[in-house]
């Protein structure tokens, strides 16, 4: 769930790098990460715990306190949502980087995101828009550059860095698991609504209290942010006041993004435009890796695996919508006799990648210089992916007699972050590798925008999905996997190539 595009980057500022003395913190950590990882862990709750609620409550009949929105509607702005929140971290790494630095970019964007979950709070459609504006143009603000905060916690060679970056993670998953049972539980538990009841208060409006609570999440970021500022004095400082502000590139990098938020979003009803980005994308490739120097060679390796991860996240993050109300409407949520909220499936994804995550490290030491190459653990990524869209298939019949159980989600979720432990980490790695230096931060942004088109494609996919034909939702996850199974077919060939278009880089 929280891998990749909201996992941290990996390249940190390196001119500001706390003294590699300082052990004060938890683990002989720098004192400063456990700031910046409580900060993470609240704001990820509040992201994680909004997003579970979404389409639910787009969904929802307006007798049930939801908007009532059809399907395809709400699917197409789920996925314009997703897609603007990670599609803005370029902007806001581009102004922290030239203008106002990572540490004041981390607290405004943290305002602005509890701004978006508190206006979301309230039972209207203008609040409930503006609050996902607000909350993408926040994401955007504080994503990227608490991740470089981290990195400038580092001097370039400080040991501890990689063991900080995974205390950091941790933090990302441990708060994207917790927020769905605290936001789950107040928008669509029956004990809730009674006690909304029992104090006289509408009962419909439960869900603008997960949403209110999201914001909660944050404010407590927030709050430890600014108490424990002293700690990160020494990094995130914005540029220097005589330095050149860059307006017209400012001006340039915007328009470029929201120009594209609205073109993506106007393929919701015009498919053409999402087969007409494929095709860039692979003359893009064949442009680049046809050339003859080696940066040509190693950014067509980058737009593969750009195509690669843009098709892995298309299907992956269908968590929040297809699964969502598969969860919500076909599966039955009890365990142990006990029934839950259907958000708290949200929370599934980060169980196993707490659990699968050391296992993972320790294979790939295990096996040293013999584990898979980049190429091919891109390739098992989609494989598993498209593993876990074939499981749905019989799931997805067996609902013609009913509601089916739970362990056909839990399954899902495993080869879902299987996947992602193929992918998503490796994925970080590779580009910063592969990245020629005066190209650095593009290629970063390459990365964060093959997310949010994968976020969009992922919306406009979920727009699709019916609950009340067994047979045609079959079909709908057969296609996406049949889809998923050929670009593995692809990369899978292509392994050998792209291995030669890297130039050595492993």
């Amino acid at each position: 769930m929280a891998t990749t595009p909201d996992a941290p980057s990996p390249v940190p500022i390196e001119t500001e790098p706390e003294s590699p003395l300082d052990t004060s913190g938890i683990g002989g950590q720098p004192r400063g990460l456990t700031t910046l990882f409580f900060t993470e862990m609240w704001e990820r709750f509040s992201y994680y715990g909004m997003r579970a609620l979404l389409i639910l409550f787009m969904t929802k009949a307006a007798v049930d306190g939801g908007l009532g929105f059809e399907t395809k509607r709400a699917a197409g702005i789920y996925g314009t949502y997703t897609m603007s929140v990670y599609l803005l971290s370029i902007l806001g790494g581009f102004i922290a980087d030239n203008f106002i630095g990572a540490r004041l970019a981390v607290l405004c964007g943290g305002i602005i995101i509890a701004c978006g979950h508190y206006s979301m709070a309230f039972a209207s459609q203008t609040s409930f828009f503006a609050g996902l504006v607000l909350i993408a143009l926040g994401t955007g603000l504080l994503k990227p550059n608490i991740s470089t905060m981290v990195g400038s916690l580092y001097a370039p060679n400080d040991a501890r860095r990689d063991a900080g970056f995974s205390i950091f993670y941790m933090g990302i998953n441990l708060g994207a698991f917790l927020s769905p049972l605290v936001t789950g539980w107040l928008a669509q538990s029956a004990a809730w609504k009674s006690q909304l009841s029992a104090w006289g208060l509408d009962p419909l409006h439960s869900w603008h209290w997960g949403f209110a609570a999201a914001g909660v999440g944050m404010t407590f970021g927030l709050v430890m942010y600014v108490l424990q500022r002293d700690r990160l004095a020494h990094v995130g400082h914005a540029p220097a006041a005589d330095a050149p502000r860059p307006w017209g590139k400012l001006g340039l990098v915007a328009i470029a993004s929201f120009a594209l938020i609205v073109v993506m979003k106007a393929s919701d009803e015009y498919h053409a435009l999402v087969y007409g980005l494929f095709g860039l994308q692979i003359a893009a490739v064949l442009f680049f890796g046809f050339r003859s120097d080696p940066d040509s060679k190693r950014i067509a390796a980058i737009l593969i695996f750009f195509f690669a991860a843009e098709i892995f996240w298309a299907i992956f993050e269908q968590t929040g919508s297809t699964i969502s109300l598969f969860a919500d409407r076909l599966t039955r949520n009890e365990a142990f006799g006990h029934a839950f909220p259907s958000s708290w499936w949200q929370s599934v994804n980060s169980v196993w990648v707490i659990l699968l995550a050391p296992v993972f490290a320790f294979i790939w030491i295990k096996l040293g210089a013999r584990q898979p190459s980049s190429p091919l653990k891109f390739t098992l990524g989609l494989l598993f992916v498209a593993l876990s869209f074939v499981l749905m298939v019989p799931a997805a019949k067996l609902t013609g007699a009913g509601k089916v159980g739970p362990m056909w989600l839990v399954g899902l979720f495993f080869l879902q972050t299987v996947g992602e432990m193929c992918l998503s980490p490796v994925g970080l790695s590779t580009m910063t590798k592969l990245a020629p230096p005066r190209l650095l931060g593009l290629v970063m942004g390459i990365w964060f925008l093959a997310a949010a088109l994968g976020n969009k494609l992922a919306g406009v996919l979920a727009g699709d999905f019916t609950s009340d034909n067994a047979g045609e939702l079959a079909t709908f996850f057969w296609h996406q996997a049949i889809g998923v199974g050929l670009a593995t077919l692809a990369l899978f060939a292509l392994v050998p190539w792209t291995r030669k278009l890297m130039g050595g880089v492993k």
